[in-house]
């Protein structure tokens, strides 16, 4: 059943203004009996006015009076043909004023990351627009030297099962395509949960690096000393000629 809008400011009203029963209002807006219950005893809502559902065309007063003369009716939002299908609304998600800074970190990393998804991922992912990602993706964006690349979920601005959904769509686009993916494109169409879990690569220290193909094999051999003996050092040879020379 639909949920009326301000749906606790109305059980308030009908709480104050009724006599059905705490389960006939949670039903019908969608709370719990005992939260209910809590409106009632001054313990949830307090300070919260109450909403006339009548007065602004969700019940009638008849359906009131039904169903306070029957505690096991169930009461019913009244129909609108203006407000069908607005509770799905197209277009970005809603993203907190706190967390909109974030979004061009998370663009750049999606576009780094996963180039495979479309704008119209990216935007549903991060509740963005596609000037933006194509501003980030062509390097033009204004502040594109200062913005470093986040993981959307670290960020909070998606969850992860919403991203490995969009990367699972966007590959089985291509194989539907046909489409030939290279070892390093097939890498970036993993999961970021399975990505993160995978060992990392060795990477080359940077002090080394460009020495990739030195080699010592035509360098040449050098030949070890013999070891020094003490005994031989210290004890010179006897000098045959000062015997010669001595007088008999």
């Amino acid at each position: 059943m639909a949920k009326p809008i301000m749906a606790k400011a109305t059980a308030v009203w009908l709480v104050d203004n009724t006599t059905l029963s705490f389960k006939q209002i949670a039903d019908f807006c969608d709370l719990h009996e005992l939260e209910v219950q809590g409106i009632a005893d001054g313990d949830v809502a307090a300070g919260v006015k109450g909403f006339d559902p009548i007065a602004n065309n969700q019940l009638t007063r008849e359906e009131i009076e039904a169903a306070e003369k029957d505690p096991r009716h169930k009461l019913k939002l009244k129909y609108y043909a203006a407000a069908e299908g607005e509770q799905k609304r197209r277009g970005p998600r809603y993203t907190p004023l706190s967390k909109r800074q974030d979004r061009p970190a998370s663009i750049l990393w999606l576009v780094k990351f996963h180039p495979e998804l479309a704008d119209s991922q990216i935007s549903k992912l991060v509740g963005t627009t596609k000037p933006t990602i194509q501003a980030i993706r062509e390097r033009t964006h204004w502040n594109i030297s200062n913005i470093q690349p986040i993981d959307p979920v670290a960020l909070g601005l998606c969850k992860q099962s919403e991203l490995d959904a969009a990367v699972k769509k966007a590959n089985d686009k291509l194989a539907k395509e046909g489409n030939v993916m290279s070892d390093d494109e097939r890498r970036k169409l993993v999961s970021t949960e399975q990505s993160l879990g995978a060992p990392e690569e060795p990477k080359m220290p940077a002090a080394i690096e460009g020495l990739e193909t030195f080699t010592l094999a035509d360098e040449p051999k050098v030949e070890e000393e013999a070891p020094i003996d003490a005994d031989s050092f210290f004890n010179l040879p006897e000098d045959s000629d000062k015997d010669e020379d001595e007088p008999k």
